[in-house]
């Protein structure tokens, strides 16, 4: 996969995220998820393209490992939207698979670079 089409994913899992959470409620807990994930979902796709212009293998390092971070972030606000409420589990499963793939594919990234360092 091309460093192209990785950030296209990126940028894709970012908005499917952002769509899905505006058709959330306006409920107090339902609203922190909701601007939360759209932060760590946006923050991981931005990073993720800001590591791909690193000006050497430690600063992609330094900004992958960002990147891992918040996809983790984002994974846990998806799993803390099914602790509230289960009837939400069918509507992200796409999204936790997409941002699963894409967080081993930072890992694996990180791990590759640290190899080559």
């Amino acid at each position: 996969m091309s460093i192209k089409e990785l950030q296209d994913r990126f940028k894709s899992f970012a908005i499917v995220i952002m769509k899905w959470a505006e058709e959330l409620p306006n409920s107090p807990g339902l609203r922190t998820i909701k601007n939360q994930i759209v932060r760590s979902a946006s923050s991981s796709a931005a990073n993720y393209r800001a590591a791909c212009r690193g000006k050497s293998k430690a600063d992609f390092i330094y900004k992958m490992k960002i990147v891992e971070e918040e996809l983790d972030e984002t994974l846990f606000w998806l799993e803390l939207t099914v602790g509230l409420d289960e009837k939400y589990r069918n509507s992200i499963s796409g999204m936790w698979k997409e941002g699963d793939e894409l967080l081993r594919i930072v890992v694996s990234s990180i791990k590759t670079k640290k190899a080559n360092k």
